[in-house]
């Protein structure tokens, strides 16, 4: 996923939503922050950024930050992309894994929530959900959720449940956007509910994949399969 992006130093980030960038050009401008999380491990004041530009007029903010430095690394920061890059990554066959299912569907109702893709064969279902992982801990290990969260455990759940079904198989995705991790494992001390749960889901017959990208300036290149421990 190749971009056309702006550069500039990260000022500061407030209201989750903003952040102010010095331009390479000496101009100050705010930019609208598509991740409203924590972003733990993954912005820092004086960090080079990358930002995106619209020609929207109706658009209150120009700018949006897509990608960050940390002085060693680009990450990416917007988790609208996480499930286009794993999109053309499954349609493209590059997640080897899940390659013999035919066509990708999105967004697909399941009870009370959505997961990300369906697809179908001989009777068969297939159900995925991408997760986007920025957080880089202290072993050097990235790690998922930066912080608690319900939707997550809900979706892991969901998953797990699946599972059960004699007709129904189930992945859960973890896509790294960052280049400087040695392998992923889940944030056992920041949600251990979660971590539990994906444990029990992966005992319970859901499949669980961690894949890099390379990440630059110019965008996001899907990577390939890395180590878990869960």
């Amino acid at each position: 996923m190749a971009e056309d992006l702006v550069l500039g130093t990260l000022v500061k980030r407030y209201k989750r939503f903003f952040v102010d960038v010095c331009l390479e050009s000496g101009e100050s401008v705010t930019a609208h922050c598509p991740n409203t999380g924590r972003m733990t491990s993954c912005i820092g004041e004086g960090w080079k950024v990358a930002l995106s530009r619209s020609t929207n007029p109706k658009r209150r903010l120009a700018y949006t930050m897509e990608y960050i430095h940390n002085g060693s690394t680009w990450i990416g920061v917007n988790t609208h992309h996480a499930n286009r890059i794993v999109a053309s990554a499954l349609a493209a066959g590059q997640i080897t894994e899940v390659s013999g299912w035919g066509d990708w569907r999105r967004e697909v109702r399941v009870g009370e929530h959505r997961l990300d893709f369906m697809s179908e064969r001989d009777d068969q279902r297939h159900y995925l959900e991408v997760k986007m992982v920025t957080l880089l801990g202290s072993d050097g290990w990235v790690q998922f959720p930066d912080t608690v969260s319900q939707r997550a455990q809900a979706h892991v759940g969901l998953l797990t449940d699946l599972a059960q079904q004699a007709d129904t198989q189930a992945t859960m995705f973890f896509l790294v956007h960052r280049g400087d991790g040695a392998g992923f494992r889940p944030a056992e001390e920041i949600d251990a509910k979660y971590a539990q749960g994906l444990r029990l889901a992966a005992q319970s017959g859901v499949q669980v994949l961690a894949y890099d990208t390379q990440v630059s300036a110019s965008g996001t290149v899907f990577g390939k399969s890395i180590p878990i421990v869960l």
